[in-house]
């Protein structure tokens, strides 16, 4: 493994605001950028009264002012609900306020319910255009503009472009374009192994990558002792189980007993979705985190992590940083 880096969903608290959590988010960068972290990224979800970085682009610039080495890109851009010019628009104008510090991944579902689609995009087309649109995005951020139409700052930016993925089509995809591929680990690990294993052999380079290079992403909930962790990492846990049951809201409190919220069933859904993570203290979530990192083998282990108390968050990932140093190469 070549580095390590984090992955923020910009959470909001229950009892705290949206401004609240996009302080907690610059704070935590630059504590993340302090531990050696080698990315932030930040990812785009609408509608969600628990997530503040909707306007994933505007939160990348802040966090990259704030801070002074750290890449800061998306994990991800969701492409479906963009045109690709106007991408290309945004990150090249980061790339030129914050050169050799932005990503850029790029995720084909919409990341929202369909009512919030239709108000997204108003001119809704029921054909997947996603490889057509990411051709199309490299294009714009490329030396020579494929057509009339340049993306002003964008062209000769070259931004690095990611595929993201938690099925078989973004490896596909990232393998044909010869791109970085992630894979959504941290929620959907089902396909993880299928899809490194493509993404790995059919991988063609090109002039972004001249070999595979994959990122696996994992929970991460690390505290002074395992019981404390369990205990912190319960709001994480009800919060996507209230999410998969179609009441999201803001990240709750942690409680004692998360098994008695929440029922058999459901629980047992989450578990497996979650179920690439790390909790307990830093001897406990090395052996978890190396367990993952010996299995898939990932160029880079991106690591996230819903917390209520935002010194504990902060404290978890200083945690894991430590950690992650001695499982790179």
């Amino acid at each position: 493994m070549q580095h390590f880096s984090l992955l923020d969903l910009s959470p909001v608290p229950e009892g705290q605001t949206a401004g609240h959590a996009l302080r907690c988010t610059v704070e935590l960068a630059q504590a993340a950028e302090a531990a050696g972290y080698h990315r932030y990224w930040l990812a785009e979800h609408h509608n969600m009264p628990g997530i503040a970085s909707a306007a994933t682009a505007v939160v990348i610039g802040h966090v990259a002012g704030a801070t002074s080495t750290i890449r800061v890109g998306s994990g991800g851009i969701m492409l479906p609900n963009h045109a690709p010019l106007m991408v290309a628009e945004a990150f090249g104008t980061l790339a030129t306020l914050f050169p050799d510090r932005i990503d850029l991944g790029l995720g084909r579902a919409p990341g929202t319910d369909q009512e919030t689609m239709r108000a997204l995009r108003r001119n809704m087309s029921p054909e997947d255009t996603f490889p057509r649109d990411v051709q199309e995005l490299l294009g714009y951020l490329g030396d020579a503009p494929t057509g009339s139409v340049r993306a002003v700052p964008g062209q000769g930016t070259h931004v690095p472009v990611w595929i993201l993925g938690s099925s078989l089509f973004g490896a596909q995809l990232a393998a044909h374009f010869g791109l970085p591929y992630a894979f959504a680990s941290h929620f959907a690990p089902a396909m993880l192994d299928a899809a490194l294993d493509i993404y790995r052999q059919t991988f063609k380079p090109s002039p972004y990558l001249d070999k595979p290079y994959a990122m696996v992403a994992a929970g991460v909930c690390a505290a002074d002792t395992d019981e404390h962790a369990r205990y912190l990492r319960s709001s994480q846990i009800l919060g996507f189980a209230r999410l998969r049951t179609g009441k999201p809201g803001k990240l709750p409190l942690p409680v004692e007993n998360v098994q008695a919220e929440i029922p058999p069933q459901v629980l047992a859904a989450v578990d497996e979705a979650l179920g690439c993570s790390a909790t307990g203290s830093a001897e406990s979530i090395e052996q978890q985190l190396r367990g993952i990192v010996d299995k898939y083998q990932p160029d880079e282990l991106i690591v996230t992590g819903m917390i209520h108390d935002h010194s504990a968050r902060v404290k978890s990932f200083e945690i894991a940083a430590e950690v992650l140093k001695g499982l790179c190469d």
